[in-house]
């Protein structure tokens, strides 16, 4: 017969280890809930742009003329709190190059999901829209990687 089949465990330690299970389960899952986005609680995305070698700055001047004014017009609407931007001082690999990584600090997760209908907004911002979809274009163009990250501080004191 196999030695496990034979194996008997005292009652005590089954009973340690089902106590252990049924409280560590919930504790895990409201400690994950408790990290998650809520009306309440500001939602900030970090969005990185790798240009192409050489555009970096065409990309940035595109940026600056035609989306900033709308995520500045949302700012003035309530929907974001803050909009800040940066670039590398130095530079990494090229694997993980970006050049301008954008924070945005929305007012509430709610605010990313909602509708909002944007395209509304930049046709009131930009009348010329011929003009506004054609940089919008090229600023993409330039891309060679864009991604979004949506980020949550660690409670390095608590």
């Amino acid at each position: 017969m196999d030695s496990l089949a034979t194996t008997h465990f005292p009652v005590e330690l089954v009973t340690s280890l089902l106590l252990c299970v049924f409280f560590a389960i919930p504790a895990a899952v409201v400690a994950q809930e408790s990290r998650l986005p809520t009306a309440e609680k500001p939602y900030v995305v970090e969005y990185y742009y790798k240009a192409r070698w050489g555009y970096a700055d065409e990309f940035i001047r595109l940026f600056k003329k035609n989306h900033f004014p709308v995520l500045k017009k949302q700012i003035d609407m309530g929907r974001i709190l803050k909009v800040s931007a940066v670039k590398p001082r130095l530079h990494g690999t090229e694997e993980g190059r970006w050049d301008y990584r954008v924070t945005i600090v929305f007012k509430n997760v709610q605010m990313t999901v909602d509708g909002f209908d944007e395209a509304a907004l930049m046709k009131t911002l930009f009348p010329d829209q011929e003009t506004f979809k054609k940089e919008e274009q090229r600023r993409f163009e330039i891309l060679l990687a864009h991604w979004d990250l949506p980020i949550d501080d660690v409670g390095l004191e608590q």
